[in-house]
């Protein structure tokens, strides 16, 4: 590493930069040239690739705030990538992608768990792209960039935190991949992490078996170290000032005076199945808000929260004390035992198809619709210009927990749960060759006790099978939790429900076929664990998944082979590129006389593939024959059925055999038989059989009535 003092800024300040080698390119971090007025700010280069992060804590506790006020977002510029929004009417950003979402929470996740718990000052961290190398993805240059301006606030922020992205080359695992080898590899990770261990993982994978996971996994753990020695470099260089602040923590006199209330109430008294479980929770949170009420009769509105919160602490750490001391679950669960499943297909009978999948109190409700690939939908973000023809949509009102919230466009979470389960299913799907059609599935949560994300998961399989999507292998998928013993020893439980996961230190989940993952997604709420620990989640979670994969195919074992009636049916020809032109005609009036004659809905793409919709064949196959007659090139010694005559003259007639395509019989041709006039046997629109015999060299076309008939009879097509 090395350090350079090059110039000085406007504020009469030095600028430092720090850089070192890390993964093949040369990674640096700059402070004093940009962002003066911010609390702190860093630009962070590798290769071409430039991050501007920027960090604003307020010096200030927010009052009469019960969470931490930490907001994370990421910025996608245009310009970054040297391009112009696509869009003909919006040319300028504006709210973020979904893309740009996933990574803001892909940056928060390691990020928000290293605050003390208490903090109140409001923080906010911004990402932004000033340049994009094309030949990796930005986001973990922006995790470095958002990390690092932390560090230089002197906020009681508990960094450095650095991420790394990771793919799979001829099976090699492989850092900053590029973008079109990590669609076509068999491996998309991210891997973020402390000096502590790993905070944060996601990927994406095609059915990659759990001991290839840890190993890139270990890789990762490994392979941050640089990025996070030279973050820890420039705060040292910088000599950061630390702040002064206050947290606000639960009185710990109310704490233990609700704990002493609850200590004969808590335990074995608990530890029930849901939904009895939750409704004796509730009932005795009531009574205990009852019991402190009577006590504080004039300023019960003003400690009410404490008294709430101090219960919801005694709660969890019954719920740690159980697993950890007892060896038993709040519901009565082995660590290993999966909730009560149930599933059922097909129960919506205009949806093209349609699931239920429940786990415990978990309840996912998933309807598939199809489409011509015609609808697959744009995406045009400084990273993307291409098309999706499979999406995940999840949606969870506050009804599914018994709340009531106002309904509103998707959030965060949404955004997140929706592509992790998209995530899961991808690696599984048709070609674009094999199911030529845009594939829509939307989770509407019905209730919510943990893992919703993973019901999603199995319910939209199910509703994809239901749907006759032809899948590769049907996928499943858990949440695995984690209590840390105070002797640091890892309780690993299968399957969490909603009091584990608040009162747990994990959050894992992962979905995959028989053959192995396909998608992974795994936060901490301690600082960092090793790989060891990880390995058995992924190794546990492997059998829970098999489990529950089982009860699917024993609710649906194979996608239908018949499409719902109400489903548009899709079939494909190809024709030569420069017939395209001719389909679509002048300003689109050939195409769009076919379809509204015919009633099908047509795709064309620039390669010469025609997708035709509809629900009724009859109409896809007249559209066929329409586009055929349009493209097809007149074939010597071909026989055409049944072709209109066009015009009648004293030589012979034309015929039309292909549209715009007329040829000649002479009236030679017309019949064995010898014939005067034309007139005397055709007229203009009679439909005659003719083959074609011969194409002059100026292209005319000679055809023959007699010779079509001679064929015919002597057994020829």
């Amino acid at each position: 590493m090395s350090t350079n003092n090059t110039t000085v800024n406007p504020m009469g300040k030095d600028i430092i930069k720090v850089e070192t080698e890390w993964c093949g390119r040369t990674l640096s971090l700059e402070i004093g040239r940009l962002g003066f007025r911010t609390t702190a700010s860093v630009l962070v280069r590798y290769g071409d690739t430039v991050v501007l992060g920027t960090a604003m804590v307020s010096p200030h506790t927010v009052q009469g705030m019960d969470y931490f006020p930490l907001s994370i977002d990421y910025e996608e510029k245009f310009y970054a990538a040297g391009k112009i929004s696509g869009s003909r009417f919006i040319k300028r950003e504006a709210r973020p992608s979904d893309d740009a979402i996933l990574i803001s929470r892909l940056i928060d996740r390691p990020i928000r768990p290293l605050w003390p718990k208490g903090y109140r000052n409001e923080v906010q961290g911004i990402a932004t792209v000033l340049s994009m190398d094309p030949s990796f993805r930005p986001d973990m240059v922006a995790m470095i960039a958002i990390s690092t301006a932390f560090m230089l606030t002197g906020a009681p922020f508990d960094g450095p935190v650095a991420g790394l992205r990771l793919g799979m080359v001829d099976g090699k695992i492989t850092p900053f991949a590029s973008s079109e080898q990590l669609n076509e590899g068999e491996l998309d990770l991210v891997v973020a992490g402390t000096k502590d261990g790993i905070m944060m993982v996601e990927a994406g994978a095609s059915e990659v078996p759990e001991a290839k996971i840890v190993e890139a996994l270990a890789f990762a753990a490994d392979a941050i170290k640089p990025a996070l020695d030279l973050q820890a470099e420039l705060a040292k260089k910088l000599g950061v000032t630390p702040q002064e602040y206050t947290l606000v923590l639960p009185d710990q006199a109310i704490q233990d005076k609700v704990a002493d209330y609850l200590k004969e109430k808590l335990g074995e008294d608990l530890r029930k199945p849901y939904p009895e479980r939750n409704e004796l929770a509730a009932t005795l949170r009531a009574e205990t808000m009852e019991h402190y009420e009577a006590e504080h009769p004039d300023d019960w509105h003003t400690v009410k929260s404490e008294y709430e919160e101090a219960f919801t602490m005694a709660l969890h750490k019954d719920v740690r004390n159980g697993i950890v001391k007892d060896n038993t679950r709040p519901d009565g669960r082995k660590f290993t035992d999966i909730r009560p499943l149930s599933s059922e297909v097909g129960l919506l009978p205009r949806a093209h198809g349609s699931s239920i999948f429940t786990r415990g109190l978990t309840q996912a409700l998933n309807i598939v619709t199809l489409a011509p690939l015609s609808y697959a939908q744009m995406v045009d973000t400084m990273e993307r210009n291409d098309e999706r023809r499979f999406l995940h949509h999840y949606n969870a009102p506050g009804w599914t927990v018994g709340e009531v919230r106002r309904l509103g466009s998707p959030g965060r979470r949404e955004i997140g749960h929706g592509y992790l389960a998209e995530r899961a299913l991808t690696a599984v799907l048709p070609s674009e060759a094999e199911f030529p059609y845009t594939m829509r599935s939307v989770t509407e949560i019905m209730s919510q006790n943990g893992s919703t994300s993973m019901a999603a998961t199995c319910s939209s399989c199910l509703a994809l099978m239901d749907a006759g999507v032809p899948l590769k292998a049907p996928v499943s998928g858990i949440a695995m939790g984690l209590m840390m013993g105070e002797d640091g020893k890892p309780y690993i439980l299968s399957d969490i429900a909603d009091a584990e996961d608040f009162a747990g230190d994990m959050d894992f989940k992962t979905a995959g076929t028989s053959k192995g993952i396909t998608a992974l997604q795994m936060d901490m709420k301690v600082h960092g664990l090793p790989v060891e620990v990880l390995a058995q989640a992924l190794e546990q979670g492997r059998v829970g998944r098999a489990e529950i994969l089982a009860h699917m195919v024993g609710t649906m074992a194979e996608p239908r082979k018949e499409m719902s009636p109400y489903a548009p049916r899709v079939e494909s020809i190809t024709i030569n590129p420069d017939k395209i032109r001719e389909v679509i005609g002048k300003g689109g009036e050939m195409i769009q006389k076919i379809t509204a004659q015919t009633g099908t809905e047509i795709d064309i793409k620039d390669d010469g593939t025609v997708m035709i919709a509809s629900p009724d064949k009859a109409k896809i196959d007249a559209a066929i024959q329409w586009i055929k007659g349009i493209t097809d090139d007149p074939e010597v010694g071909g026989i055409y059925y049944d072709r209109p005559v066009v015009s009648v003259l004293d030589f012979g007639a034309f015929v039309q055999i292909l549209p715009g395509k007329d040829g000649l019989v002479h009236v030679s041709e017309i019949s064995e038989e010898r014939v005067e006039r034309t007139s005397d046997v055709l007229k203009e629109g009679d439909k005659v059989t003719v083959k074609l015999v011969a194409i002059d060299d100026r292209g005319r076309l000679q055809l023959s009535m007699k010779a079509a008939a001679r064929d015919i009879k002597e057994g020829k097509k």
